[in-house]
C-alpha cells in the first residue's frame, strides 16, 4: 500500500489536483475523491508546499494516511499504511527525471528512477 500511496501523492505533488480513475470534488486546497474502481475514498488538503491525504475504503474498513512536503526540487513523503505500518521516502526531480527512494510499509528499501520513457 505504501508504494501505491507514494505514487499517488507523487502524482499529486508534481502534476496537479487529479487522481487517476477518481471523481474529485472541492477546491485546489481541499478535495474529496472517490476511486470508482477500488472503492477508496481520499481527503486531500494542500497548503503551501505541504499535501496531506487521508484514505479509507468502506468496503474493507481500512484507513491510511500520507503527508508530503516539497522543498526545492525534492518532495519528502511519510505515512501509515492500511496495515498500520509506517513508511517514508523522497522524490527528487532533476530535469525530466524523478528519483524515488525510501522504505516501504514492509520495511523494504526501494529506489526507482522515472522519466518520460517510464521507470526502472
Amino acid at each position: 500500500m505504501g508504494r501505491l500511496l507514494l505514487a499517488a501523492i507523487a502524482a499529486l505533488a508534481f502534476s496537479g489536483p487529479t487522481l487517476a480513475q477518481s471523481n474529485c470534488y472541492g477546491s485546489d486546497s481541499y478535495q474529496t475523491c472517490y476511486d470508482t474502481q477500488s472503492g477508496n475514498n481520499y481527503n486531500i488538503q494542500r497548503y503551501g508546499n505541504t499535501t496531506s491525504l487521508q484514505g479509507s475504503n468502506p468496503r474493507t474498513g481500512s484507513t491510511w494516511n500520507q503527508n508530503s512536503q516539497t522543498i526545492g526540487n525534492t518532495t519528502y513523503h511519510n505515512g501509515t499504511s492500511a496495515s498500520g505500518n509506517t513508511w517514508n521516502g523522497t522524490s527528487t526531480r532533476i530535469g525530466g527525471t524523478t528519483f524515488h527512494q525510501g522504505t516501504d510499509s514492509d520495511g523494504n528499501y526501494y529506489n526507482r528512477t522515472c522519466n518520460q520513457y517510464g521507470c526502472n
